[in-house]
């Protein structure tokens, strides 16, 4: 049995790609299904996020895995396999381990050490459980994975830089509008005279000077758009708009900023209403869901009439603004491609810390064969031999009758050497079982053990 991962990233597709690869969280379940009841195919998780989608299985063969990946992926672009082959990496085994591992560990993500990473990960798991797609081996997997996710972040300093991609997006706003640039702020760790906003540091005093008197308008009212606008709370702008399609969500995400900060100048406005918030706003963030775009070319030239320059962040995926917008004059556009530039040119500037968090991950893949080998390899013999003797005194016990005329030195001679039989006609398979133990070839045994004797 092997864990395969294909996927793309960032780093490997161009943004038009991967808005072509998002998948809505209602349709989530369907596919798990469809890709987990593929021939050889036991279990199967879907990790979606802003700058990734990647799908994980269990199976008996690679290569079919694969194709049943690469079809998936197919379907859910539109697009012939050859059109996105080169964008897609491929691991199994240990390497699809490591690479999982590196992404809780925030190695992998558009923002080096992000905190955010760790809650899609983990929600991506208990998706796949609560569908029944993720059993046994997945589930070992996950929970390793968010153990050393956590691990990375308390025993290293990966994380005290800027950690999401909310705060990145107010950073390279910040860097706009006369902060140092992006690259060196994104280096250093926040200042310890200001005080945490949201589940990550606020992103400095400098940044909040650039910022200041600044009218900022947040499309959207979930996680990402909580995260911007906690930042920007903090970095005394005049006024935080939040503008989403249900007025209610928006007007809850106000009174949370708000207990947050009560400072700080906020309202919610409805999508409608954006035509009269962009005349007079200096930077748009957008992070909504959204399968198309929210923000045509129109309303942003007729906001342009009456102002001379409008900043847009999209960090949604897909984008929420249609990035044709870049080319309507005073306007300047920015979307994930400029948040990885930013965060890898801060990667450059922490190698110490990222070649901490790789011997962490060398560690815990250590680790966690030693633990695949105790729960995976000693309770299937343990399971076999228990087994094995249950049918022994069992079959020992249905012969009483024909054996009750012999002594009890002649009991003792049937008793040993039907155990002295069992012994060796199990001990080859334990041998090779303790000695595949934590590779996939241990597995495959293991579990072809579990299903020939129906063992738990």
């Amino acid at each position: 049995m092997s864990i395969v991962v294909v996927g793309a990233n960032h780093r490997t597709a161009p943004i038009e790609l991967l808005e072509r690869m998002v998948i809505p969280g209602d349709r989530l379940p369907k596919y798990l299904h469809a890709l987990s009841e593929a021939p050889d195919v036991s279990e199967a998780v879907v990790l979606a996020t802003c700058n990734r989608t990647e799908v994980y299985l269990v199976a008996e063969r690679f290569h079919p895995a694969y194709a049943q990946i690469r079809d998936f992926f197919s379907d859910l672009t539109y697009l012939a396999p050859d059109e996105f082959a080169e964008s897609l990496y491929t691991h199994y085994d240990e390497h699809a381990l490591r690479h999982l591992f590196e992404v809780t560990a925030g190695l992998d993500s558009a923002v080096t050490g992000e905190h955010e990473i760790l809650g899609q990960v983990k929600r991506a798991w208990e998706v796949a459980r609560e569908e029944g797609t993720a059993h046994r081996s997945m589930n070992m997997v996950f929970r390793h994975a968010l153990e050393l996710g956590k691990r990375a972040r308390t025993e290293t300093t990966i994380a005290h830089h800027v950690t999401s991609v909310s705060q990145a997006a107010v950073l390279l706003a910040g860097t706009h509008f006369g902060g140092r640039s992006a690259t060196s702020a994104s280096m250093e760790p926040a200042p310890t005279d200001t005080a945490s906003v949201g589940d990550a540091p606020c992103v400095g005093s400098l940044l909040a000077r650039s910022l200041a008197g600044k009218r900022a308008v947040v499309l959207g009212a979930g996680s990402m758009a909580k995260g911007m606008a906690s930042f920007l709370a903090a970095a005394n702008v005049a006024e935080v708009v939040i503008a989403n399609r249900t007025m209610h969500r928006a007007e809850s995400l106000v009174e949370t900023i708000k207990i947050q900060n009560d400072q700080v100048l906020i309202r919610a406005v409805g999508l409608e209403d954006l035509h009269r918030e962009l005349p007079v706003a200096d930077v748009l963030f957008s992070a909504a869901r959204s399968d198309g775009h929210l923000i045509e070319r129109e309303i942003v030239t007729s906001a342009m009439t009456a102002r001379d320059e409008l900043l847009i962040v999209d960090v949604g995926m897909p984008r929420n603004v249609d990035p044709g917008i870049a080319a309507v004059d005073g306007v300047t556009f920015l979307d994930m491609d400029d948040i990885a530039k930013l965060t890898d040119a801060g990667l450059k500037a922490r190698d110490d810390q990222a070649r901490a968090v790789h011997q962490i991950v060398d560690e815990e893949l250590r680790r966690f064969e030693s633990i695949v080998q105790a729960r995976e390899v000693a309770p299937v013999i343990t399971s076999l031999r228990a087994l094995a003797e249950s049918l022994r005194i069992g079959e020992l016990e249905r012969q009483s009758n024909r054996l009750g005329d012999l002594s009890a030195t002649q009991m003792e001679a049937v008793d040993a050497v039907t155990k002295a039989v069992l012994a060796k006609l199990l001990h080859d398979p334990s041998v090779k079982l303790r000695d595949s133990a934590g590779s996939a070839r241990g597995e495959r045994l293991a579990e072809s053990i579990r299903d020939l004797f129906d063992l738990d």
